[in-house]
């Protein structure tokens, strides 16, 4: 039998720590996969793109992942699709998950835990914060960061106001007017928006000061100018998609030399070393991103008995 979750059962299966916990694991050991993730991403004739992330495999876990979405600017959710566990034993498919939810949900918590690892601790109430797109992925950051850290005052930008808005009364924060607004006022900036051209650059940041950018997830996205991204110590998931497909595409800049954040966790690499270092945080995101929540979902599921079942061979 195959489990099906929906988003309203991911949501109720799944807690921020408990999800927080398990990436930090898959980071450390991910490494040790015999097969690599493929990132496959095609233009369709519709206003949309699809992208699958296959296969998605962890060590000791005796399963793995084939995602496939379609990614719609203008609907919502944007993301629509269905995440695959199948079994790594006899191939059975264990489960269909609501990829909008489980993409929201690891990518949002894995970039917490990369801006947790590179953001300077900031003063004892904690730095404040800034948001640069008021959607779901935006919304986990917020969330997960603050369940590692203490966080300081909010802003939000978003080019809906009235999503800015209600993203920051959901929060506690204040919304602003522009990207420029967001940079000036607050210590940690996540950036998690549909932009082809630099939301800022390196003038709009001050010494010091921490990016996460989620955006240059597909060829000629991008939120940071290259000027900014030079000046900064960059950290990457994965340095081929780095280079290939996200933020160090950009001519000039040396993906070769990015540590990953997986070399943070191991201490391969210091990671800051200076309280004026820029830092930035720019994942593309990888399959076994997928596999980590939504074994956590289906165990959870099946230990509680959520979802529904379902007979695809009838």
């Amino acid at each position: 039998m195959t489990l099906l979750l929906t988003r309203n059962d991911l949501e109720t299966l799944l807690d921020p720590a408990d999800c927080l916990a398990a990436l930090r694991e898959a980071f450390r050991t991910a490494g040790a996969s015999p097969v690599p993730g493929q990132r496959v991403v095609t233009g369709l004739p519709f206003p949309s793109t699809g992208t699958a992330l296959l296969p998605g495999l962890l060590p000791g876990v005796e399963a793995y992942t084939v995602k496939v979405n379609a990614k719609f600017p203008g609907a919502r959710p944007a993301l629509r699709g269905v995440v695959c566990l199948f079994s790594g034993v006899d191939g059975a498919l264990l489960a269909l998950l609501d990829s909008a939810t489980v993409t929201a949900w690891r990518t949002g918590l894995a970039a917490a835990l990369g801006t947790h690892l590179l953001a300077s601790p900031g003063p004892p109430q904690g730095a404040a914060v800034g948001v640069i797109g008021a959607g779901a992925q935006a919304d986990l950051m917020v969330r997960g960061l603050r369940a590692l850290r203490p966080c300081g005052p909010l802003l939000v930008h978003d080019l809906d106001p009235e999503r800015a808005a209600a993203f920051a009364a959901r929060h506690g924060g204040r919304a602003v007017t522009s990207p420029q607004a967001v940079a000036a006022g607050a210590d940690i900036v996540l950036l998690a928006t549909w932009s082809r051209t630099p939301l800022l650059h390196l003038a709009d940041t001050h010494p010091g000061q921490h990016l996460t950018t989620l955006g240059a997830d597909e060829p000629g996205k991008r939120e940071l100018a290259a000027d900014l991204l030079d000046a900064a110590l960059v950290v990457v998931d994965d340095r081929e998609l780095a280079a290939t497909t996200g933020t160090l595409a950009s001519p000039g800049l040396p993906a070769t030399a990015a540590p990953t954040l997986t070399e943070l966790l191991t201490a391969a690499h210091p990671g800051r070393t200076g309280s004026d270092t820029r830092t930035v945080y720019a994942p593309a995101g990888l399959p076994w991103q997928d596999l980590a929540l939504s074994w956590l979902a289906h165990e959870r599921a099946r230990e509680l008995g959520v979802g529904q079942d379902f007979d695809f061979l009838g």
